[in-house]
């Protein structure tokens, strides 16, 4: 699968693959997973609470799920190897998190949802959002 954005190429972790509408629905599954690594991502993007949370709330509209209560977005930590923003925004179906390191400009994004979505669409948006240069996808379900 080829991303159009930035001519990158979704890359998936080995066993990974993105889990199609059909699947998800005949595997009885109880949730669907996507790990969603992007590197070469827009620095002042990634260091704006308010770009984060602008989003945030626009993927869970283009996720189709309902926000539950406002996201929480804090930058920490101690060393800068993995200082930057986090941000866990609670969904009725489950949650989306993520990390901005900022030392090597990349986004470590998760989506966890009982409800179906389209990774590949989400992958695109975010690559997009962020301008990421290249993306690493893990997509499963939780059983």
């Amino acid at each position: 699968m080829m991303s159009s954005v930035n001519a990158a190429p979704l890359t998936m972790e080995s066993g990974g693959r993105v889990v199609s509408r059909a699947e998800f629905d005949s595997s009885e599954a109880w949730g669907l997973l996507t790990s969603i690594d992007m590197q070469g991502c827009d620095p002042d993007t990634i260091r704006s609470k308010e770009a984060i949370g602008a989003f945030t709330a626009t993927a869970c509209d283009r996720l189709g799920v309902t926000r539950f209560g406002p996201a929480q977005i804090v930058r920490f930590g101690a060393s800068p190897e993995i200082y930057g923003y986090s941000m866990v925004q609670l969904i009725e179906t489950s949650l989306v998190s993520a990390h901005f390191a900022e030392t090597t400009n990349a986004v470590y994004l998760d989506i966890f949802s009982c409800k179906w979505y389209d990774a590949a669409a989400v992958v695109e948006f975010a690559m997009a959002f962020f301008k990421s240069t290249s993306v690493r996808i893990h997509t499963c379900l939780r059983r």
